[in-house]
C-alpha cells in the first residue's frame, strides 16, 4: 500500500487518498503516525472521527443535554452531524444519532446510507439502531456502553439480530473512557444542582 499525496482541499486530502480492501482513507491522519498496518489506520481514523462527535456531544452538555453526539462519515467527509436535543426540542426522537441520519439522508438524497460510517458517543437506544437497521447504514463505531437503554447487548440485541435483512458493522469502546468521562461529569453537575 502507498499513501501518494494529493492536493489538500479545506482541510482534507482529495479522495482517494490512500485504500487498503474495504477501507479508503482521506485525512492526514495516516501521514502523520507513520503507520502501514490497516487495523492500526483504521483505529486512528476511529478515533479522529470520534473526537467530533464528542465535541457535539460537548455543544448538547452547554444547552443543558445529556452530552451525546454522533457524526456521519462518507468518503472522508462529515455529511451530516447532531448531538442531543431532546429537551430543547421537546422531542422524544432528537437523539444525537436521529439528528445525523437524517442530514445524511439529505445530504446522500436517499434514505439508504450506502457507504456512510455513523461515529456515536454513546451505544444506541432501540430507536436509533432501529433507524440505523432502516437507513441500511453499513458501519457504526461508538464509545461508551449504555447500561439504561444500551441497543448493543447492553440491555437489548438490536443491531445483532439476525432476523433483520440488515446488519451493521459495529466498532465499540472506541474513545470510551472520553465519552463516559462527558456523561459522568454532566450528571454530576445535575446532582449537585448545577445546570
Amino acid at each position: 500500500m502507498s499513501f501518494g499525496r494529493w492536493p489538500r482541499v479545506a482541510g482534507f486530502f482529495r479522495f482517494p487518498f490512500a485504500c487498503t480492501g474495504r477501507v479508503c482513507y482521506n485525512s492526514g491522519v495516516v501521514d502523520k503516525l507513520n503507520v502501514t498496518n490497516p487495523d492500526e489506520i483504521q483505529l486512528a481514523l476511529d478515533e479522529q472521527w470520534m473526537r467530533v462527535a464528542l465535541a457535539q456531544a460537548a455543544k448538547a452538555a452547554e444547552l443543558g443535554e445529556v452530552p451525546v453526539g454522533a457524526v456521519a462519515v462518507l468518503d472522508g467527509r462529515i455529511i451530516g452531524q447532531g448531538y442531543n436535543r431532546k429537551e430543547s426540542d421537546q422531542d422524544p426522537t432528537a437523539h444525537a444519532e436521529m439528528i445525523a441520519l437524517k442530514e445524511t439522508a439529505v445530504a446522500v438524497q436517499n434514505w439508504r446510507l450506502l457507504g456512510v460510517t455513523l461515529y456515536c458517543t454513546l451505544e444506541p437506544c432501540p430507536m436509533c439502531a432501529g433507524a440505523m437497521i432502516q437507513a441500511r447504514l453499513p458501519r457504526l463505531v461508538y464509545g461508551a456502553k449504555d447500561v439504561r437503554f444500551g441497543a448493543h447487548g447492553s440491555i437489548v440485541n438490536v443491531l445483532d439480530e439476525t432476523r433483520f435483512n440488515h446488519r451493521v458493522s459495529i466498532t465499540s469502546g472506541v474513545l470510551e473512557a472520553e465519552a463516559a468521562d462527558l456523561l459522568q461529569q454532566f450528571f454530576q453537575m445535575l446532582r449537585n444542582g448545577k445546570r
